[in-house]
């Protein structure tokens, strides 16, 4: 090859690397609108605007998402609805918001005891990933809901506290003089099967509502989430322990359509994003709601209660019972409900045992 062809090969090759560069720069940006059912202030909400950004920068600008906040577009509680229509491309709530579809719901966002079988978050997410708990995820959503989603458990952020008390409870029979905000689908009817006047509302309703006197007592998720809506500007009693949402994981919903349609290279971005976003929301839950608890005491003069005793084990029965029936019901719940159990027949006596240790360490009681 002569000197002057050597060049025209050279400067070919360059032109084709310029054009491929240029290709790949031009190629389309998925733009996506994401519903939340968090309001703005919300810890939760600013998790789902590290996971966009997470997104944006691992697929080099080719997905972009708009997070938005509870009701910019949709009530919480349509979130499903519009994204199987497309009115919004995804949303961010949990499951449970859908039991109204299929009662089965709720075992996977958040079950209620671990279902009864003493699971916690861990061993939850642990059923979800390696003890078929995401086929049965995706089976709800095509087969019990029959949408057009793509879903994701995305922010495991449990054990929530058992909530906000105006005064000091001191039974169940104390608890039965009140109106209570707990979530909705079968948790609020395990409160109702103990005779707990129960109500569902979206986050953003809560503290209204108290403020009104239309509730005496409330739960949301934590200390973090709930100082920032300002749940210690009505309620100054708080107990901690909860089994009501021992497990919970927020999920990420995404129009099925829109997801068939990405290439390979984007859904693994997004199953990978996904992934970081679990790792960081059991971190950042840790540190964010130690922070809070510490500042709601020190700060807002709030009392930090252990729940009664008593709780329990009635919470435990009405779970057995309002399961159980529930179970004879639904094929669907009653199939996801003995994957949950059979899981935990093998996991719960392993993961209960080697994390007793903690419990051997010794620790102040939460107002000390």
């Amino acid at each position: 090859m002569t000197i002057l062809n050597r060049r025209k090969a050279l400067a070919g090759g360059a032109s084709a690397l310029a054009v491929a560069g240029m290709s790949a720069h031009a190629q389309s940006v998925t733009r996506l609108k994401i519903q939340t059912a968090v309001p703005s202030a919300s810890i939760y909400f600013d998790l789902m605007k590290r996971f966009a950004d997470r997104v944006d920068k691992m697929s080099g600008g080719r997905i972009k998402m708009d997070i938005l906040p509870d009701g910019a577009v949709v009530n919480a509680f349509e979130i499903l609805d519009a994204v199987d229509k497309g009115v919004v491309d995804g949303g961010f709530a949990w499951t449970h918001y859908w039991s109204g579809k299929n009662t089965a719901a709720a075992l996977f966002s958040n079950p209620a005891a671990g279902a009864g079988t003493g699971m916690d978050q861990m061993s939850h997410m642990a059923w979800l990933m390696q003890g078929g708990g995401n086929a049965l995820y995706e089976k709800l959503y095509a087969q019990g809901f029959k949408v057009n989603i793509k879903p994701f458990m995305m922010q495991p952020m449990g054990p929530d506290p058992f909530g906000w008390f105006k005064t000091p409870i001191a039974s169940i029979a104390d608890m039965k003089k009140l109106k209570y905000r707990s979530p909705p689908g079968l948790t609020g009817e395990i409160f109702k099967e103990m005779g707990i006047n129960a109500v569902a509302m979206p986050g953003g309703e809560i503290v209204p509502a108290a403020q009104r006197g239309v509730i005496d007592a409330a739960e949301w998720i934590g200390p973090a989430d709930d100082m920032l809506l300002g749940f210690q500007n009505v309620f100054k009693h708080y107990y901690l322990q909860g089994l009501h949402q021992s497990t919970d994981v927020g999920e990420f919903l995404l129009n099925k359509t829109i997801w068939d349609k990405l290439p390979p290279d984007l859904k693994a971005v997004v199953e990978g994003a996904v992934m970081a976003t679990i790792a960081e929301t059991y971190t950042f839950n840790v540190q964010r709601n130690a922070v809070a608890l510490d500042k709601l005491k020190k700060e807002h003069k709030v009392i930090v209660h252990d729940t009664p005793r008593e709780f329990f084990t009635v919470f435990m029965k009405a779970t057995a019972v309002v399961y159980d029936r529930e179970a004879a019901r639904n094929p669907l719940f009653a199939e996801v409900l003995a994957s949950q159990r059979q899981f935990a027949v093998l996991v719960v006596p392993y993961w209960t045992k080697i994390n007793g240790l903690f419990y051997n360490l010794g620790v102040d009681s939460p107002n000390d």
